[in-house]
């Protein structure tokens, strides 16, 4: 199989990050009309959610199958193939019940494109020598943004799901079609630690666990600012409505522009170096902001984390992958276990104290990532640049 360019991998493999981000963006931007279709009261919306996430974290043990079967280039097919179907499915399910059961499918196989596309983002890396995760994940960002859009559009023309839905669904098969060509064909790393000889189920390292650690407290990070910054600034800040949802605002951005140009830092300075010194900024600059209080200063706190936590996720991902695809998989189930566990501590210690300790939280979490990047073992690799870089002669086939 002849090797791609390193250019039409990349655009091939971002459009595995754009695809899933765009197909929760579109089901998940249609909730109030689901809600109201099936008559759901706010507690069963929640569980609804719930039920995707907890499909993510419980597909642990079938996605490390599954990559030893399949490897990453088919599960990632096969997974999107799914997430497609999913989303015909759901304007036509009758009951809650059934919505439960499909959005669980949609988190099992959210879990297994997660792992797979971030293996061939790993594999891009290592088979061209060059930092591009980061870039990869951004594009997750903008398939979030892309679905919003469209479903704003499509709702100004008609307000049928289906019709919206099989627009996206069509979208997604053109992208699916274009990335499959260019995706590549790997093998795991052959000094993987985790990789289970025989398929017998091995208990993950003490390395391993560290990584999930570091990518558990780094999606606390991440997700909280989502669920709780425009919250905190309308209720402990005082910020009129109209400047409170500028908190996720000034997240998303900065998070956006540092994945966009994290790969330089990697390659510069060291997936470690880039992880303890982002966090560290994530954990201070929301700190001090907590402890100085007022608008300005809580944005721009909040936009320390968006620039510390941007890289966090894409670089523990790298080294991750680096050990098997069963220390993937468990690394990206506790991912998804701590987006599921931080918004509910958050609130529980909210609930007992008050929101600014509650969101006192989220710096410990980053800083938590800090110390835990101190012990984890990061790729020691001399990148190219991104701007250049010599490709090689075959593919890890």
């Amino acid at each position: 199989m002849t090797t791609p360019s390193f250019r039409r991998a990349k655009w091939s493999i971002a459009a595995l990050f754009c695809f899933l981000g765009f197909q929760y963006g579109t089901w998940v931007s249609r909730l109030p009309a689901l809600k109201t279709r099936l008559d759901l009261g706010a507690g069963e919306v929640g569980l609804l959610l719930m039920a995707c996430g907890a499909g993510a974290a419980a597909s642990f043990p079938l996605v490390a199958a599954l990559m030893r079967r399949l490897g990453s280039r088919r599960l990632s097919l096969a997974s999107a193939l799914c997430l497609i179907a999913v989303l015909a499915a759901l304007p036509a399910v009758p009951d809650y019940p059934l919505a439960l059961l499909a959005v669980c499918a949609d988190g099992v196989a959210v879990g297994c494109l997660n792992v797979a596309m971030n293996a061939q983002g790993a594999a891009l890396e290592q088979t061209y020598d060059r930092t591009t995760m980061s870039q990869l994940h951004a594009t997750f960002s903008a398939g979030l943004l892309a679905a919003a859009l469209l479903s704003s559009g499509v709702t100004t023309l008609t307000a049928s799901v289906p019709a919206h839905f099989a627009l996206a669904g069509a979208l997604l098969l053109l992208l699916l079609a274009g990335a499959r060509p260019a995706l590549l064909t790997h093998t795991e790393p052959a000094g993987s630690n985790d990789r289970t000889p025989g398929g017998r189920w091995t208990p993950p390292s003490a390395t391993t666990l560290l990584m999930g650690c570091a990518m558990a407290f780094g999606t606390i990070t991440e997700g909280a600012m989502n669920d709780w910054s425009t919250l905190y600034l309308k209720d402990e800040v005082e910020a009129s409505a109209t400047v409170a949802p500028l908190g996720i605002a000034v997240v998303s951005v900065m998070m956006l522009l540092a994945r966009l140009w994290a790969d330089r830092w990697r390659s510069r300075f060291g997936d470690g170096r880039v992880v303890r010194a982002g966090s560290a900024v994530a954990a201070t600059g929301l700190a001090l902001a907590l402890a100085a209080g007022g608008v300005i200063p809580t944005l721009l706190g909040f936009a320390c984390v968006g620039l510390g936590a941007a890289a966090v996720t894409p670089c523990v991902y790298v080294a991750a992958a680096g050990r098997g695809s069963g220390a993937l998989a468990l690394v990206a189930a506790m991912g998804t276990t701590g987006l599921l566990a931080g918004p509910g501590l958050i609130g529980f210690v909210a609930g007992a104290t008050n929101l600014t300790l509650g969101m006192t939280t989220v710096a410990a979490a980053a800083l938590i990532v800090t110390v835990t990047a101190f012990w984890i073992p990061w790729a020691d690799r001399a990148c190219a640049s991104t701007a250049g870089a010599s490709v090689p002669a075959h593919e890890n086939a």
